[in-house]
């Protein structure tokens, strides 16, 4: 009980003493910041679009990232497969001497991706290719059938005017015969650009 009673000392007046610990406490609690008030979040703040100002533009990084400071995404699936789906609807050319077309897209190796630096986009590729063809040439003066692939090295964004392509047959010819119809298989290096440009411009707008 006396300890207790220590830990207040009442002056004359009815007053405890500022020494006591209960007058601390009761004068650290009236003095105390008053407790929060609950506040409705502005939605653009909660979505973390410009910090809470509607008149900002939004971010192009990921929710994490709402500086837009640094982020790379890799966009090899999609590029894959778009490459493929366009380069599948090449169709077929007619030359003087025969008729050939694109069979299947045998190799599409490479890297897409888009980088957002301090909010501003930016996008890449670089891909090398290989597209087996088939056809029908008048070879001494028989129709035969021949069979290879176009092989497309390695290009990047910005460098399809510069686009080349080499010639592999699976069939034995003699020269004259491969050098012939391996330029008739090079017209295919139009259209491959064309589609390629596609790619290049959809790969710009994402």
């Amino acid at each position: 009980m006396e300890e207790a009673a220590a830990t207040e000392t009442v002056t004359e007046t009815g007053t405890p003493e500022k020494s006591s610990y209960r007058y601390w406490v009761r004068q650290a609690t009236g003095e105390a910041a008053p407790l929060p008030v609950p506040r409705k979040l502005d939605p653009a703040a909660a979505n973390g679009v410009g910090g809470g100002n509607p008149n900002a533009p939004p971010s192009l990084g990921s929710v994490w990232n709402q500086a837009g400071t640094w982020e790379e995404k890799n966009l090899n699936s999609w590029a894959n497969g778009r490459i493929k789906d366009l380069l599948g609807s090449l169709g077929s050319l007619d030359f003087s001497t025969g008729k050939a077309s694109i069979d299947e897209v045998t190799k599409c190796s490479g890297d897409a991706f888009l980088v957002t630096v301090r909010n501003k986009k930016r996008v890449g590729y670089n891909y090398e290719l290989s597209l087996r063809f088939k056809g029908e040439w008048l070879i001494k003066e028989e129709k035969k059938k021949v069979t290879g692939h176009i092989d497309i090295p390695e290009f990047s964004l910005g460098e399809l005017d510069d686009l080349e392509a080499e010639v592999r047959f699976t069939d034995t010819l003699e020269w004259d015969d491969k050098s012939r119809i391996s330029k008739d298989v090079k017209s295919f290096l139009s259209p491959i650009r064309e589609k390629l440009g596609t790619f290049e411009q959809e790969l710009k707008d994402r």
